[in-house]
C-alpha cells in the first residue's frame, strides 16, 4: 500500500477536467438512483444558490448524509476525509475527484481547520459536520465551536441542513441501503460572525447554529414521516 496522498495533490486532482466529469457523473447517479430509491423530499434548495465561500452544516446520522447534500447542491461540494481513504492510488483519485481533502485522524484539529479554511477562502462550498462524528437520535446535542471559528476566519455564511431518514436507511454498522423515505431541509444562510471572536462569543454563536440546525432537522423529520 502506498503512502497517503497530500492535500496539495488532492486539490490538484480536483481541479482537472477529468475529475469534474467524474464528479458530475456520480452526482447524476445520486440524483437519479439514490434519491429515487430513498424517495427523497427536498425543501429550501434555493438557499444552496448562495454564491462565494459557503459552509454547509448538515446533521450527521449516516454515511448517506454527505452524498445526499452533494446531490441536492448545484455547485461542486468539498469535504474533509480521513487520510486512510487516500492510501491507494485509485481510492485517492476517486476521493479527490469527489471533493475530499485528506486529514490525519487523531492529530490536532488545527490541521483540519487550516485545510478547510484554505479551501473555503477560495470561494468554494464545503461540508462541515458541526456535530463532529455521526450521532444518533432526533436531538442536536450541541455543536462544536469549530464551525463558528471557521465561518469567522473564512468570512463564509453557514447553511444549516436537516436530514431525516438516513439513520434508518443506513445507520452505523448497517450493510446495504434500506428503502426508507428521506428528507433534506435546507435552512436560510446564517451570516458569518465578524471581528475578533472570544470563546464566549464563539459559544453563543454556536448555540444559535444549534437552534437553527435543530429547526431544520425537526422539519426534515416531519417531512420524512408524511
Amino acid at each position: 500500500m502506498s503512502e497517503p496522498k497530500s492535500q496539495e495533490w488532492a486539490m490538484k486532482v480536483h481541479g482537472t477536467r477529468r475529475a469534474a466529469a467524474f464528479y458530475f457523473g456520480v452526482r447524476f447517479l445520486i440524483r437519479q438512483v439514490l434519491a429515487r430509491w430513498l424517495r427523497l423530499r427536498v425543501v429550501g434548495a434555493e438557499h444552496l444558490a448562495t454564491p462565494g465561500p459557503v459552509i454547509l452544516a448538515p446533521v450527521h446520522r449516516s454515511n448517506l448524509d454527505a452524498p445526499l447534500v452533494a446531490g441536492v447542491a448545484k455547485r461542486r461540494v468539498r469535504a474533509l476525509g480521513k487520510e486512510s481513504l487516500f492510501a491507494s492510488m485509485p481510492a485517492a483519485w476517486i476521493n479527490s475527484a469527489l471533493g475530499a481533502i485528506p486529514v490525519r485522524r487523531g492529530e490536532a484539529d488545527r490541521e483540519a481547520m487550516r485545510a478547510a479554511r484554505q479551501v473555503i477562502s477560495t470561494g468554494e462550498m464545503m461540508i462541515v459536520f458541526p456535530e463532529g462524528t455521526r450521532q444518533s437520535g432526533p436531538v442536536i446535542d450541541g455543536v462544536f465551536d469549530g464551525t463558528a471559528y471557521l465561518a469567522n476566519k473564512a468570512n463564509a455564511p453557514i447553511i444549516p441542513i436537516g436530514i431525516a431518514g438516513t439513520e434508518a436507511a443506513m445507520g452505523s454498522g448497517t450493510k446495504g441501503i434500506k428503502r426508507v423515505r428521506c428528507a433534506v431541509v435546507v435552512g436560510a444562510p446564517i451570516a458569518a460572525p465578524e471581528g475578533r471572536m472570544s470563546r464566549p462569543a464563539l459559544a453563543e454563536f454556536s448555540a444559535g447554529v444549534t437552534d437553527a440546525l435543530q429547526g431544520v432537522f425537526d422539519e426534515a423529520q416531519a417531512l420524512a414521516g408524511r
